[in-house]
């Protein structure tokens, strides 16, 4: 049974309304909520970072102004760290072409120095980004105002946060504090700091003073994590991994040692200079003078003077001196990283593991043989120095959790999915009620409306139908009836004389007639005409 043209157009308008409300409210009802990533970005930025969140199959929207990118809650993080390893967002216009957007009309001084210190900072950023290690970079300068009646000047500052592979490298501290003082005049490089993301200070003021702590800390955990890398390369192919646990506690100095030594060697030396005096010195003493004598004052005595005295001496002195120049070497050793004290190693290995490599039976002496190995293959590891003090303890235990890290994770449970559903679920429930809703008030009163419609119709041409057929029965039945009465009347006339005066047939009489043969058939004619004369 057809319902016809329009009626099954405005079933079907009823139809699409229907879907299109439906599927209007379940997307906004299961849309989730967002929050905003980043603003303040440009279309460039705005299509970088879109493009990476599409390929990493995350959702996101962009604001009315195209200057903020969108995600849900569950994203931010995911999408955050994504675009963190790619560098975004990494505007082109952070450096000085800021000043290509500036007019030379209403620009007041301030405006200038502001312009000035924000595309410093983005070149600066810019050029740290592109060392060896550094992921991104944020530079934040002070540079105060210049007083004229002021005895101290306030030197210029700046910091600088900065976000590395691996998280804890530190090696471009330094460079980059002397790059920003370096391209900052009048900045002295104890006037920069420089931090990680983590909040990790890894510069700060004068570092030979205010570093000892930090930095001790730091290198002992360096330092203890490159031995215990060391072990584990050593030991993964002979163990297998997870077969062994590794803990290391390195105690080092960063004292400043200066060590100065000079050696002499007699045995190489070379005659400098030669000294040659020769001395002779000769001398002679000889006194005339007459002796005191008796004969003296006796008369016509001739005294002789032999007895005066005389002496000779004779002196020869030799004198020599050479300078020999004695082979020399002056050490000098200055010492400003830092020395490892001693190290303390701790190896736990799987006994199961072991007692595996070396079959079921295998005695307590091969057991300890192959712990010995292991022993001596982790001293070579390290570097083992027994005079300095080193420690190495390697024992053989049964794992309480034996292998617990290849274990599957058991998934959550129906409550625990639910409860992270919950929102889902309500927004679901909400959507089927509102179609429940739709269907019962509004899709079923108007198909029953169109139904019943329909229904009256069909009544009305079954009615019509009915009324054409008794029509076609009484016209069958006034020929029937009219033949009758012919036939009675020439048998009437052919009994008795004719009549002269013939009475004339009125439609009352005619209804007579049917309703005195068939009262049924006279009802359908009495509708019929009641038809005709209403239309």
């Amino acid at each position: 049974m057809l319902l016809g043209a329009r009626r099954l157009a405005a079933l079907a308008a009823i139809g699409l309304a229907v879907f299109l409300s439906v599927g209007i409210g379940a997307y906004y009802l299961s849309r989730p909520a967002q929050e905003t990533l980043y603003t303040g970005l440009d279309r460039e930025d705005v299509g970088r970072m879109g493009a990476v969140l599409k390929d990493a199959g995350i959702p996101f929207d962009v604001s009315a102004d195209g200057t903020a990118l969108l995600v849900s809650y569950g994203n931010t993080a995911q999408a955050r760290m994504l675009l963190a390893e790619k560098g975004l967002p990494h505007s082109t216009k952070s450096g000085y072409e800021l000043f290509n957007d500036l007019g030379s009309l209403g620009l007041t001084s301030f405006m200038q120095e502001v312009t000035k210190v924000r595309a410093l900072e983005g070149e600066l950023a810019r050029t740290i980004q592109g060392m060896k290690g550094v992921k991104a970079a944020r530079v934040h300068i002070v540079l105060p105002d210049r007083g004229s009646f002021r005895r101290e000047q306030q030197p210029p500052s700046a910091s600088v946060v900065i976000r590395t592979v691996p998280a804890d490298d530190a090696s471009s501290a330094q460079a980059i504090r002397h790059l920003v003082a370096a391209a900052i005049p009048g900045m002295a490089v104890d006037k920069v700091t420089v931090m990680n993301t983590d909040g990790t200070l890894l510069m700060s003021g004068d570092d030979a003073a205010n570093a000892s702590t930090g930095k001790m800390a730091r290198l002992e955990k360096t330092i203890g994590l490159e031995i215990q890398d060391n072990v584990r390369r050593t030991l993964t192919p002979y163990l297998g991994n997870g077969n062994f646990e590794i803990s290391v506690a390195a105690r080092l100095s960063t004292d400043k040692v200066s060590t100065n030594e000079t050696i002499y060697n007699p045995e190489s030396k070379v005659e400098r200079s030669t000294r040659t005096i020769k001395e002779t010195e000769v001398s002679q003493n000889k006194s005339g003078q007459k002796p005191t004598t008796v004969q003296q004052n006796l008369p016509d005595e001739a005294v002789r003077a032999e007895s005066g005295d005389s002496s000779s001496e004779d002196n020869q002195r030799r004198e020599e001196l050479t300078n020999y120049e004695i082979s020399s070497k002056t050490i000098q050793t200055i010492s400003d990283g830092y020395q490892i004290k001693n190290l303390s190693v701790a190896v736990l290995v799987n006994r199961s593991r072991i007692a595996s490599l070396l079959g079921e039976a295998a005695t307590p002496a091969e057991m300890d043989a192959r712990i010995q190995e292991i022993e001596q293959l982790v001293s070579s590891a390290i570097g083992f120095n027994k005079t300095r003090g080193d420690q190495i303890k390697v024992a053989a235990v049964n794992f309480v959790d034996d292998g617990g890290m290849l274990q599957p994770v058991p998934g959550p449970s129906v409550t625990e999915i639910l409860m992270r559903q919950f929102g889902t679920v309500v927004n679901a429930l909400t959507i089927l009620a509102l179609c429940a809703m739709m269907i019962w008030f509004g899709l079923r009163p108007a198909v029953r409306m169109l139904v019943a419609r329909h229904q009256a119709e069909l009544e009305l041409q079954r009615e019509q139908a009915a009324a054409l057929a008794a029509a076609e029965a009484e016209a069958a039945l006034a020929e029937s009836v009219e033949a009758n009465r012919v036939a009675q009347q020439m048998a009437l006339e052919a009994a008795e004389p004719q009549s002269l005066i013939e009475m004339p047939r009125t439609p009352q009489r005619k209804l007579e007639q049917i309703v005195e043969l068939s009262e049924e058939q006279a009802a359908a004619v009495l509708k019929q005409w009641l038809g005709r004369e209403a239309a």
